[in-house]
Parts: C-alpha cells; structure tokens; sequence
C-alpha cells in the first residue's frame, strides 16, 4: 500500500496550507497531513486573528491574498487600520478547504506521523498510522504493520510547528534552557452590544495608539489593550486595578490583556490573552497540562471582570475556548544557515530571500517590565534557513526554522510564516521543473 508523492506537508497551519497551495498550483503532487480535523492551526485552532502587519515589502504573499479573496468572499474578511488581516477562525477552516481543492491539494485529516524512514540524509517515507496505546508490545508491533500506510515523498516541509518531524529524524536543533516565552489560550465572547462598548472605550481611552474604533460599512470594528508593564499609560489600568483589589481578577490575571473584533461576527470580541506567566516549558507535556488548566480558569474571571466594567457586555458570554495553546517559541532546527538578531536589525540582504518582513522583534516575558517589543526596518530571511542542515530533502517553515531566540522572536508571526511555506513550495517547484 504504497503512495508517491513531489511533496508530503506536515501540519496544515500558516506555513503549511501555503506550501502545500503553492506547490499544488504549480502542479506538483502534494499531500498536506494534519493532526486536527480543520486546516488553520493558529487562526482556527488557536483563534489568533487578527494576522499582524508586516510591511509594505513582503514577497511570497500569493498564498495570504488567495486566502484573504477567499475569506472575503464568504464574508469571513476585513481590512482595517489599513490590516487586510481582519480573519474569522470558523470560516477560515472553510476557505482554506477550498483553496487546498483548488489546488488539487490531497489533505489527511486526523492523521498522526508515526515513523519516518531515512536512509543515506534523505527521508524516504513516512509512516502514519491511528495513535494506539497497548502495554502489549509484541500486539502493537503486528497490529502497526497492519494499520500503516507507507507514503514514499521526494521533499518533505516540516511545518508542525514544534518540528516534530525533524525530532524523527534525529536533527540537531537549537533550543537552549531558559529560552522561553510564555504562551496564551485565546478565547471569544459572544453575545456584546459591540457599537455601545465601542461608544464607551472612545470615550474612556483618546490615546489612539492602542485603542482604535472605526465604522466600515455599518460594522463597528476596534481593538484595544492593556499589560501590567509601565512602560505605557494604559487607560485600562484603573478598572485592572480595582478588579485586583476586589478579588475579582488575580494579579496575574492582568500580565497581558489585548481585544479585537471579528470579521463577520458582529456581537462578538476575540480576547488574545490570557498569557501564562507560570509555565513555560513549551516542550514539557506536563508543564503545558497545567498551562491549559490554569488558563481556563484565568478566561473564567477576565469574562466576568468584562460583565462587570464594560458597557456593553452585560449579557456576553464566552462562545469559544481556543482548542490549542499559542506558542511563541518552541523546538527550533538547526538549518543550513542559522539566522541571527544581528541580521535582523542590520536588515542582511541575501541571494535566496523567502521573507521581507517589518514585523517588531516581540518577545513576552514571563516577568514584569521584561518584554521586548522593538521597531526594526525591513529584514530578509533566506531559504538556508529554511533547510535541516542533517536531512538533504527537508526544509522548515513556521516557527521551528532555524533562527536564534531573539530572531525567531520577529519571525514567528503568520504573515511572515505565509511567505516562509510560499517560498519553499517554490524553490522545491523549480528543483523538479
């Protein structure tokens, strides 16, 4: 039971559903595998919308304007504060179907990779299988054998985000102890009279460097924010505080709070927090068990703390609990080229770039007043980076490529991961041309 493909994509999240498009337009044969059973990663699974701008310079962007067409035209798209990134989760998951059809994209849902198959530096196959748990070895063994499919690729992108693939294979990798940044559980509320909040925070907040309001074609979209960190004059603070003092939030429940709407859900208000100060250890099945309890929790109170001190949620409720944690930082592969901070903020230039990107060198800190979050100008990523310096036919794309903590800390956002999967479909498309 043997299948032959150009390219086998692992992960269908940012980075991947645009390489697999990418390659699949250009008439490769592709096969995109994903853990879960809708395509999106972190805009549908862990509700990370709005995608951050990048700069007036990005290359690679077929795959996000195909995307941003598709979500607009079933009305799951905005552009505001000049942002066409303005994305419903729900409908993404829909749009991203269509696209993977249209370009004649195999996609295996559900499907966890269960070996990979190396001889002499390349990958020959891959081996998925059912996930089973047995305390009977030998069962299993024979069982497996039964229950695989072996797919044969010639290229393999790892976009699972923790380069699962590249551990598989046995890849050096980059991550150092205490390079962490904390992750957040994201969460949606529903049921919010929008143009009555959005009439109050003008009123309350003139500073429109982090409160925005604005009315395109009858919907009120708006995005506000507020971290314990003194660095600003956070409007919010006041309400934060009194919250604190009364018991209705924990102190730490007021680290990072940050609000945007939703294009095409006019009643409701996509939270990006809560962050999670106390565990870190993005790799450790344990630490990011109690990560997502304690986040849980945290939703709960910053719910009600909003009943409490917005106009306009007196009868919101929580509609939705991300169904994955947003990971800053995790596993990073050691590549062909391991890209720096120096030549992030030198703005390098190099011979096979794959991003051009603006986006702030943004790295959270569990610790009050410890976050970076610095303006660069322009900066290029080259495809080295994208390539397992252990596994010839391999590349990376998403946040496990190979860079440094603090330049992986300006690369990780989606439009950026868009162009790293769009680069390398291409790059992989002229190698079999």
């Amino acid at each position: 039971n043997m299948k032959n493909y150009d390219l086998i994509v692992v992960g269908g999240g940012t980075a991947g559903c645009s390489a697999a498009y990418n390659a699949g337009i250009r008439g490769l044969k592709v096969l995109l595998i994903e853990k879960s059973i809708h395509l999106g990663g972190t805009i549908t699974s862990a509700l990370v919308v709005p995608a951050m701008k990048s700069g007036e310079h990005q290359i690679n962007t077929d795959f996000y304007k195909a995307l941003i067409d598709e979500l607009h035209a079933i009305g799951g798209q905005a552009t505001y504060q000049d942002n066409p990134g303005w994305f419903n989760p729900e409908l993404t998951k829909i749009a991203l179907d269509t696209l993977m059809a249209k370009a004649n994209v195999d996609v295996f849902f559900d499907t966890h990779i269960r070996d990979v198959i190396v001889e002499n530096r390349t990958i020959k196959g891959i081996v998925i299988s059912k996930e089973m748990l047995s305390v009977y070895n030998e069962l299993i063994e024979k069982q497996n054998r039964e229950l695989s499919v072996s797919i044969e690729a010639k290229y393999i992108i790892d976009a699972t985000g923790n380069c699962e693939i590249g551990k598989l294979c046995g890849c050096k990798v980059l991550e150092e102890k205490n390079e962490n940044q904390p992750v957040s559980l994201r969460f949606m509320m529903g049921g919010i009279n929008v143009p009555r909040f959005a009439k109050w925070l003008e009123e309350y907040d003139s500073d429109r460097n982090v409160t925005t309001v604005e009315d395109i074609d009858g919907f009120i979209h708006l995005s506000t924010a507020y971290t314990w960190d003194k660095d600003k004059k956070w409007a919010l603070a006041p309400l934060f505080e009194d919250a604190v003092t009364k018991g209705i939030l924990k102190d730490h429940d007021r680290n990072y709070f940050q609000i945007f709407t939703v294009a095409g859900m006019p009643s409701t208000i996509a939270f990006n927090c809560p962050r999670i100060i106390d565990y870190t250890k993005t790799l450790d099945v344990e630490n990011m068990s109690k990560a997502l309890q304690l986040a849980r929790k945290n939703i709960f109170r910053l719910a009600n703390f909003c009943r409490i001190y917005f106009p306009g949620f007196e009868k919101s409720y929580i509609s939705n609990i991300a169904d994955m944690l947003g990971i800053r930082v995790s596993r990073r592969i050691k590549g062909k080229y391991i890209y720096t901070i120096d030549d992030v903020k030198s703005g390098r230039t190099f011979e096979h770039p794959v991003v051009v990107s603006n986006y702030p060198v943004d790295v959270h800190s569990e610790k009050k007043d410890s976050s970076t979050l610095e303006m660069v100008r322009d900066y290029t990523l080259p495809i080295e980076s994208l390539m397992s310096a252990d596994i010839d036919n391999l590349f990376v794309a998403g946040r496990c490529i190979s860079a440094d903590f603090m330049a992986q800390g300006a690369l990780r956002v989606q439009a950026s991961c868009f162009s790293m999967g769009e680069g390398i479909a291409k790059y992989v498309a002229s190698l079999l041309a």
